[in-house]
């Protein structure tokens, strides 16, 4: 028993020497800890505030779009790009203005988005996003040969319908009316039974079988 003791009373005198040695370090390093644990949240916060501020632009946006306001449309993707550039809305609003572009044939402007947007893509999807963006302007470039190279340099596994419907036309200007079948057919097979698309990629299909037909 006064081993016992004597062995509790020197750990305890030991403890206290040691936290004289070293007190101020643990007392410095305890408030590190919180400083950095109270930060660590205050920047989650933040996050979480910039994102939701994000998403509630990207939704004006849509809303603007949607109705026509071009110009509010405009404004509002200039803000994501500028305000929120390290978000995943920035590079959507970015994409979306360069297809109102295609769609208006100014093929320059859409570039100049699709450049902006590849270079703050984070992530595969958004990567790949992108990427069909790019071969739908070279598309509509008439570029086709460009296009089928930028679908070919995809990496992600994402959007496979229109992927491959935009393959299926881009090999239809090229003449390759077996591999725009094939294109066309695994469209179809990635869509849903109820997919808008899914008609519409149907029709093209047949065209394909007519127009094989009536060049036997």
């Amino acid at each position: 028993m006064a081993f016992d003791v004597y062995d509790d009373y020197e750990q305890g005198e030991r403890v206290q020497q040691w936290l004289r040695k070293n007190g101020v370090s643990i007392a410095v390093g305890i408030a590190l800890g919180l400083v950095l644990i109270f930060g660590w949240q205050q920047w989650k916060s933040h996050r979480a505030g910039h994102e939701q501020a994000a998403a509630n632009e990207y939704g004006a946006l849509q809303a603007a779009d949607a109705a026509n306001k071009t110009s509010e449309a405009d404004v509002r993707t200039e803000t994501l790009m500028k305000e929120y550039s390290d978000t995943a809305w920035a590079v959507f609003a970015a994409g979306e203005r360069a297809q109102r572009n295609v769609m208006a044939a100014q093929y320059d402007k859409a570039a100049g988005d699709l450049d902006w947007a590849q270079a703050h893509a984070k992530d595969d999807t958004l990567k790949t996003l992108v990427g069909v963006r790019v071969a739908q302007l070279k598309a509509a470039q008439g570029k086709p040969q460009e296009a089928l190279a930028a679908l070919d340099a995809l990496n992600g596994k994402g959007f496979s319908a229109s992927t491959e419907e935009l393959r299926g036309d881009v090999l239809v200007k090229l003449g390759r009316q077996d591999d725009a079948r094939k294109a066309y057919q695994a469209a179809i097979a990635a869509m849903g039974d109820s997919a808008p698309q899914r008609g519409v990629v149907q029709t093209k299909l047949d065209d394909l079988a007519v127009a094989g037909k009536q060049g036997a």
